[in-house]
């Protein structure tokens, strides 16, 4: 039996490698253009959301174990080269992490990048809203499960609902554009304001996501009676008044984008992420950076490649290109939740990133 087989697959993975790193292009196996990466600042939350972060504090990382913000700056830098055009930073909270203002008017300066993101839990926003405009932000997306103070106070772990929709106000006056409200709709816990989420789309200009309950992280409170599907959050807001579909841009985000009829053409919309319903995952354009320095291909999937190694170790430009490529190339055709049993994708989405 000869051995050559696997040695001349080998070298064509690794041309196929090379070709695609000269290429400044980011393609996958299944022909998805990859041009979208979400980069976690930090594991730190001014917050212990019951679905995604421990309520015990003792358990984050030193900051050593972060990457620098000379280390991202040339990671996006390297990725952008290669073809990726939008960034959305996230944590955590990204807020939280030092100076992050100034890393912001850093990235924003480099060519090529056309669109910076920002997910935040909305309590600093207020503080931070005027800056994060004047350093190019114009997209924010909003993490808000509830409108009840006391109920938000149970959810997250503190007293901050004030904070947060103060925050969410000044972003609409400053003129964030948009600006997104991220719900997870959990059945027994918020499920009984999902009609006056819906409504705010026709009294603001926000659009209201509806998030499908995924069971993400070591700590996460998942159980199947906790999941709603996005067509019994859609039947359920349907009370007030007929759903149109909104055309939006390809994959400008996973969401299914819906407006009420009678809302007033300059308010709001509302959107459903479904990624247990309906699988979006055959249109996905994104890589992950977590805070520890990892790649992900795939939020719903444990397999990562230890970036920070190769910026510690001396690697270089090209090494950091191929292991963006490679992580591209490993890229699942889709997530296998619920395929086998008791699967959940492992470790603290707040290092992940939201």
């Amino acid at each position: 039996m000869t051995k050559i087989t696997p040695e001349i697959t080998q070298k064509q993975q690794e041309k196929s490698l090379e070709n695609l790193v000269e290429s400044g292009q980011l393609v996958d196996l299944f022909s998805r253009s990859i041009s979208y990466l979400r980069v976690s600042v930090t594991d730190q939350c001014n917050l212990r959301c019951i679905y995604c972060t421990p309520r015990e504090i003792g358990d984050k990382l030193p900051c050593s174990e972060l990457l620098n913000y000379e280390e991202l700056l040339r990671v996006i830098k390297l990725a952008v080269k290669l073809g990726i055009r939008k960034v959305r930073l996230t944590g955590g909270e990204p807020l939280v992490r030092k100076n992050i203002i100034s890393f912001i008017r850093r990235l924003a300066a480099i060519d090529g990048l056309d669109d910076i993101r920002l997910t935040t839990n909305g309590v600093m926003l207020a503080k931070y809203a005027a800056d994060l405009f004047d350093a190019g932000i114009r997209k924010l997306n909003i993490s808000l499960d509830t409108m009840q103070r006391e109920r938000f106070a149970k959810i997250t772990g503190a007293d901050r609902f004030e904070q947060v929709w103060q925050g969410i106000n000044l972003a609409q006056s400053l003129g964030f554009s948009p600006v997104k409200l991220n719900m997870v709709a959990l059945r027994g816990i918020n499920d009984d304001e999902l009609v006056d989420f819906a409504r705010l789309s026709l009294t603001h200009a926000l659009q209201v996501r509806f998030i499908e309950f995924m069971p993400i992280g070591d700590a996460t409170i998942w159980g199947e009676e906790r999941y709603i599907s996005s067509e019994e959050i859609k039947e359920r807001i349907s009370v007030l008044g007929e759903l149109v579909p909104v055309e939006t841009a390809r994959m400008d985000g996973p969401a299914r984008i819906y407006r009420f009829r009678q809302a007033v053409e300059d308010r709001g919309s509302v959107g459903f992420i479904s990624p247990i319903s309906h699988k979006f995952c055959d249109q996905c354009n994104r890589l992950r950076l977590t805070s520890e320095g990892k790649l992900r291909s795939c939020l719903l999937s444990d397999k990562e490649t230890d970036l920070k190694v190769i910026l510690r170790t001396g690697g270089s430009d090209d090494d950091v290109k191929k292991a963006l490529v490679q992580t591209i190339l490993d890229k699942p055709k889709s997530h296998n939740l619920f395929e086998k049993e008791g699967f959940n994708c492992h470790g603290q989405m707040s290092r992940i990133g939201g």
